[in-house]
């Protein structure tokens, strides 16, 4: 699959629910209306479609949320899909808050999942729970490690949010060193309404990488996972620290991947509103070839690159839905 502006399409991101345990303070609000289920594709209408894109040249599948691990019988899909890897499919990741990791991370590993990302923003207990509003972070932390022992590499995703947890990210270099964690710092994107205003969040990448490297040595490396991360390796640990920079440097250039939400409504572009809606198609009864069809007229409207601003004048997000209906 090529798009119009001669990228290969590869990537696909697969939020297989909007629910969340959490009610992270840059995702969405503390009283969130969530869809209603009868609106959310069936498990086996998400392998189907994947099928799809996997058919068509698709071969890394991330499934994300929400937090993916609390929809119900959702491991079906792991083991469904997991058949497939070496038979189209290249990787199957998933992300996660953590939260449910403790219970299902020997289930992922059986699955043919070998990496996960996992959201924690700080190593505070007191301020994990006042970022997540309701969270312990002992048993993201416990999770996190029960997915280590599973044998899944991890990588630990952390929103820099000015004046909250920037202080602690010098601690999170040091213990993802100590543990063998790769470490990816990302700025806060506007997606949706939440409580306050995303001005006073935002903090630009380019001074907290000033910041690490008072402290640490940065080198550049040439890894790269697939998706828009720009890699350097500590040397005092030997990790890895990625930095996820969408309001500062628009990593589009390069963009491979594409956003199925729970509903069947794919998202060319995270930062742009445009979409194309598989449901209809999936429930009147759509051949394969279809399907095959609806995929390509999609991947060819999608743009060049998002438009993301910040505001300090205007509170409104540049996009209305929040991250937790596309896939985190």
């Amino acid at each position: 699959m090529i798009d119009p502006f001669g990228r290969a399409i590869s990537y696909l991101r697969v939020s297989v629910t909007d629910r969340c345990d959490l009610r992270c303070v840059y995702c969405m609000s503390e009283d969130m209306n969530f869809l209603p289920k009868p609106e959310l594709l069936t498990l086996e209408e998400l392998e189907r479609l994947c099928g799809a894109f996997i058919r068509l040249g698709t071969d890394k599948i991330r499934i994300t949320g929400g937090e993916p691990l609390v929809r119900r019988d959702v491991m079906t899909l792991f083991r469904g899909l997991g058949s497939r890897i070496g038979n189209g499919l290249r990787e199957l990741t998933l992300t996660s808050n953590g939260t449910q990791l403790t219970r299902y991370a020997q289930d992922l590993y059986a699955a043919g999942v070998r990496r996960v990302n996992v959201s924690l923003d700080t190593l505070d207990p007191a301020l994990f729970s006042s970022i997540t509003r309701w969270g312990k972070m002992e048993k993201t932390l416990e999770g996190i490690y029960a997915a280590k022992d599973a044998g899944l590499a991890i990588k630990i995703n952390a929103v820099a949010l000015k004046g909250v947890n920037e202080d602690g990210l010098d601690d999170m270099v040091a213990w993802c060193g100590e543990h063998g964690f790769d470490l990816c710092l990302i700025e806060t994107m506007p997606l949706g309404e939440i409580d306050g205003h995303r001005a006073d969040q935002y903090l630009p990448l380019s001074q907290v990488r000033a910041r690490l490297r008072r402290s640490w040595t940065l080198e550049e490396t040439e890894y790269r996972t697939g998706g828009p991360a720009r890699y350097f390796t500590v040397a005092q640990t030997g990790g890895r620290i990625g930095f996820i920079t969408p309001m500062t440097h628009n990593f589009c250039e390069s963009c491979n991947r594409v956003r199925l939400t729970c509903t069947g409504t794919l998202y060319m572009c995270l930062g742009q509103d445009d979409a194309a809606d598989f449901r209809p198609l999936l429930r009147s009864g759509a051949s394969d070839d279809e399907l095959d069809a609806a995929i390509h007229a999609a991947i060819a409207r999608k743009p060049k690159g998002h438009d993301f601003i910040i505001d300090r004048r205007e509170n409104a997000p540049s996009v209305s839905r929040h991250m937790s209906v596309t896939g985190g």
